[in-house]
């Protein structure tokens, strides 16, 4: 639709940065790196019907603790008091070896195979393949909807990148005393290990800054995005695109949203050797030259780029980072660390509601003309050019399903959006090998997807298809908000999923209520709605506060939308386009019995409705059921391998 997307002329940042209000902010045992995966694993839960979809609760990256550090058995991955720093690498290379030899996590499968192909023949126990947490059986890898080859492929992945940065250590002290402008690189170490924080996108490192340097001994963060979860292989640049919108974004909140609070950030470098470092750590008159250059800028009425001083390292590091502070305060932890515990208070849940209706009125206040990411360039300025980064775009593409969404795509309407959205859930049965567990799953599943296009008119509105667009968090889990004991929100991390999006999106969290998303049925149901209600009262009072500027005519504009969207159905619709894993249940038990209550228990409705999710649905149909079957034979085959080689 080319009167849809827009060219992507420049969008400047507001002049005249302003930093967030605070000396050093205390820095977070990272939560930047404690994502719980995507937000779709951990939205979903069973289901109990033979005919819907499995569900992914026994999917390792569901539950993420707080606690989980770089779990590769990493206890004595670096062992790092040798004489040398040669010997201090080969010994904790070795470490990791033995560590990747064992099988790391926490068991999330108790089933017994019945494949006798899948079993140590010395063993009773059932034979099990490591998962980047946990481990799995073949018969439970066989029933699971993800595509476990790849799953299964990524404990080797991840080694190879945890060694690479092992083996790099020293590069990193030089990177991070740059980037901090220290006289030395011994002035800073690199954590160990055992101390990392791995989560689902990012493995964050520590840094120490000796004390000397600082008056205490100061921990900051060195933040990698992970190459095997985020489709670099498959598509170059993903990694540099995601570092780079999360930093534009942290440059933009700065500037606009200075009442939102977030991790300082202190630096970041891309794979060129372009380096961005903090005016405070150069010296006097390099500092004095940027801000003169600045001045001269503003006098002409240039746009002025970010708040960091652009360089050239001579030496590029191979990797992308961030480097932000590590948030320690006393009484400061993740949400999700006290969530189920004591989300049933009132006062405390309350008191969260109203602070983050806070944060999304604050990043809402400045409407977007389009929809999209903010993304940096090489001068240093920041433009709403790059498409709607959403962890589900790289998450696909690292699986190897195409999005067709290219990297400068921004949409000037949201039903063009949700159309593309729609679409690469549709490829996600073309291209996924085990997308259809039968034929049966295979109609309903094309069935459903025709008509969620058919019925999106439904859901959306015509009056809001052009805009306003609102900059939204779209990954804000428990995990990912920092909160003090009577759960004022201190951090919110975790910034690089952020987007423009349709005014629709700007819903309550799906968590509130304390269940997953397709958990939401009868009495849980009733209690999530009582909790939606809840928080929309709190966030009108909020907007009544703020007073923003009217919006199409209407006073309480926000919260009007937020009330249609439960009263009209767009949060389930909405959630079902973010989830490929929920939308058939979602669809099932909000979405159907709008129309046809009954419908859904008959046969007849996925064996007509089908056809209409593509012309050449049969033919589909009939290729997935070839290519699960030889998908479910090369599982066979490595957890056979696999078995020998431990018996032999």
């Amino acid at each position: 639709m080319a009167g849809d997307t827009a060219p992507n002329p420049e969008v400047p940042i507001t002049n005249g940065v302003v930093n967030k209000p605070s000396a050093d902010p205390p820095a977070i045992e990272e939560p930047l790196a404690l994502e719980p995966s995507a937000p779709e694993p951990t939205m979903v839960q069973t289901t109990t019907e033979p005919t819907a979809k499995k569900s992914n609760t026994q999917i390792e990256e569901t539950q993420i603790e707080a606690s989980s550090k770089a779990e590769l058995t990493t206890k004595e991955l670096a062992s790092e008091s040798t004489s040398t720093e040669s010997r201090a690498t080969e010994q904790t290379s070795n470490e990791l070896v033995a560590a990747k030899s064992s099988t790391p996590g926490t068991t999330t499968t108790e089933s017994t195979s019945k494949d006798s192909t899948a079993e140590a023949s010395n063993t009773k126990e059932p034979f099990t393949l490591p998962l980047l947490r946990g481990k799995t059986t073949l018969e439970d890898a066989l029933v699971q909807e993800e595509d476990m080859l790849i799953r299964l492929s990524l404990v080797d992945k991840r080694f190879d990148f945890f060694l690479w940065i092992v083996q790099h250590k020293k590069e990193i002290q030089e990177l991070v005393s740059f980037q901090l402008g220290l006289a030395s690189p011994e002035q800073c170490r690199v954590g160990e290990v055992k101390e990392w924080l791995h989560g689902s996108f990012n493995v964050c490192v520590p840094i120490y800054v000796n004390k000397g340097v600082t008056p205490t001994e100061k921990r900051l963060l060195i933040r990698f995005p992970l190459p095997y979860k985020i489709g670099e292989t498959n598509y170059p640049g993903n990694a540099d695109e995601k570092l780079r919108c999360e930093v534009a974004t942290y440059v933009w909140m700065q500037g606009n949203c200075p009442d939102v609070p977030i991790p300082k950030l202190w630096g970041f470098g891309f794979v060129d050797g372009q380096t961005f470092v903090d005016p405070s750590t150069v010296p006097f008159t390099a500092r004095w030259c940027w801000y003169f250059r600045r001045y001269i800028l503003r006098l002409l009425g240039y746009t002025l780029p970010c708040q960091y001083i652009s360089c050239i390292r001579e030496k590029p590091f191979k990797q992308g980072y961030i480097l932000v502070d590590f948030i320690a305060d006393p009484g400061v932890q993740m949400l999700s660390t006290t969530w189920e515990k004591e989300r049933q208070d009132d006062r405390k849940r309350q008191t969260l509601f109203r602070d983050l209706s806070r944060v999304m009125l604050s990043l809402s206040r400045i409407p977007q003309p389009r929809i999209g990411s903010w993304t940096i360039d090489s001068e240093g300025l920041i433009h709403l050019t790059n498409r709607p980064l959403t962890l589900r775009l790289h998450e696909f593409e690292n699986l190897g399903i195409p999005t067709d969404i290219d990297r400068k795509m921004t949409y000037l309407t949201s039903e063009a959006y949700y159309r593309d959205t729609l679409f690469y859930h549709d490829n996600r049965i073309r291209y996924q090998p085990n997308s259809m567990n039968d034929e049966e799953d295979g109609r309903s599943q094309m069935a459903n997807l025709a008509m969620m296009r058919t019925i999106l008119s439904d859901y959306t509105s015509r009056d809001v298809r052009h805009g306003p667009f609102f900059f939204q968090l779209t990954d804000l889990h428990q995990s990912n908000i920092f909160v003090d004991e009577d759960w004022h929100i201190k951090y919110m991390i975790d910034l690089e999923w952020a987007c423009s999006l349709p005014v629709e999106y700007l819903l309550p969290p799906w968590w509130m209520s304390g269940r997953f998303v397709d958990g939401l049925t009868d009495e849980h149901l009733e209690v999530f709605t009582n909790t939606y209600k809840e928080f929309t009262d709190i966030f009108e009072e909020e907007e009544k506060l703020l007073m923003p500027a009217p919006i199409n005519g209407v006073e309480l504009y926000r919260t009007s939308i937020m009330r249609r969207g439960l009263s009209k159905g767009t949060f389930w619709y909405l959630s079902s386009l973010d989830s490929p894993k929920g939308l058939y249940n979602l669809f099932q038990q909000h979405i159907q019995p709008r129309y046809a209550q009954n419908n859904w228990k008959g046969s007849e409705y996925p064996k007509i409705t089908y056809k209409y999710w593509a012309t050449d649905a049969d033919e589909v149909l009939s290729t997935k059921m070839k290519e699960k079957a030889i998908y479910d034979e090369k599982l066979r085959e490595l957890f056979r391998k696999s078995a020998n080689k431990e018996s032999s």
